[in-house]
């Protein structure tokens, strides 16, 4: 009798232990959707909208980062992912108009106990195109509580201009100046189409910050055998170009980085694979 209330308790013990760092997980996405654009012929939103949201589905992530969603692309999306809710707003207008940054998290796992917004400009409090860019960009950043664990935690999300390199460069200055003011010493997770690889400037900028580090480079298991744009198709890879990045601050460890290059009838969901890393705190600071 007593062996058996043993095993039990021990039972109850490994399971409170498994449920506790399943609650610690985090799923990371950074998801460019592409903008719902008449002229992808072939590859048109309204064919891709749910490959993208049983790809999402399918893998467990627990908190997209997503990029040139347009407001009835988010619709469309969230229709299909009802375990889900987005914060976001229009780029053009801080409303409805424009791409969004918006960032997706499973509504049973996380409260959403803060957000706002700031711009990738020189008058990051409004709609502005910033630097040299090409358009206007914007940085959308969500405070998280973990229903379960109580943790909380700040996820960036933005989309840098593809054509404005002062702009970029700017941007990277200026989202870490922002991270510091917002969330301070507390867990952050930065996600985004930087439009620029590993040796790109903007992109060095950040990752030799003291602030954050790219989780693919702590992650103890990488898959990832083609670059993170595909253009739509298979000649588009560059095997050597990851535009999109997961970046974290020392609160946490990546055990898990990847590109996910899943295919529906032959064809990808968007013209960027998703990119996906499973994250853990650590011990260091809570």
């Amino acid at each position: 009798m007593r062996f058996n209330k043993a095993i039990c308790i021990s039972i109850c013990f490994l399971s409170f232990i498994i449920k506790d760092v399943s609650a610690q997980k985090i799923v990371v996405s950074s998801f460019n959707l592409r903008y719902d654009n008449p002229g992808d012929i072939g590859n048109l939103w309204k064919d891709r909208v749910s490959p993208i949201a049983e790809l999402i589905k399918f893998h467990d992530f627990d908190i997209v980062g997503t990029q040139e969603g347009l407001d009835h692309q988010l619709g469309d999306l969230l229709k299909l992912l009802p375990a889900y809710m987005y914060y976001g707003i229009g780029r053009d207008d801080g409303k409805k108009d424009g791409e969004y940054s918006a960032v997706f998290y499973k509504k049973d796992k996380y409260s959403l106990i803060g957000s706002g917004n700031f711009w990738l400009s020189e008058t990051p409090e409004k709609p502005a195109v910033g630097w040299d860019a090409n358009q206007t960009r914007i940085c959308t950043w969500v405070k998280l509580k973990d229903k379960k664990s109580g943790k909380q935690f700040y996820v960036f999300n933005a989309h840098y201009d593809h054509m404005g390199v002062l702009a970029r460069v700017e941007s990277s200055k200026l989202v870490l100046k922002k991270i510091r003011e917002i969330a301070g010493t507390a867990p952050a997770i930065f996600t985004g189409d930087l439009n620029g690889d590993r040796e790109s400037e903007w992109y060095n900028y950040l990752k030799n910050s003291e602030l954050l580090e790219d989780s693919f480079s702590n992650a103890s298991h990488v898959y990832a055998l083609n670059g993170s744009f595909n253009s739509f198709s298979p000649t588009g890879l560059n095997s050597n170009r990851v535009i999109d990045h997961i970046f974290v601050t020392s609160h946490f460890n990546a055990t898990t980085w990847a590109i996910l290059t899943d295919t529906y009838n032959g064809k990808y969901p968007s013209d960027h694979f998703p990119v996906v890393s499973q994250l853990v705190f650590t011990n260091q600071k809570k």
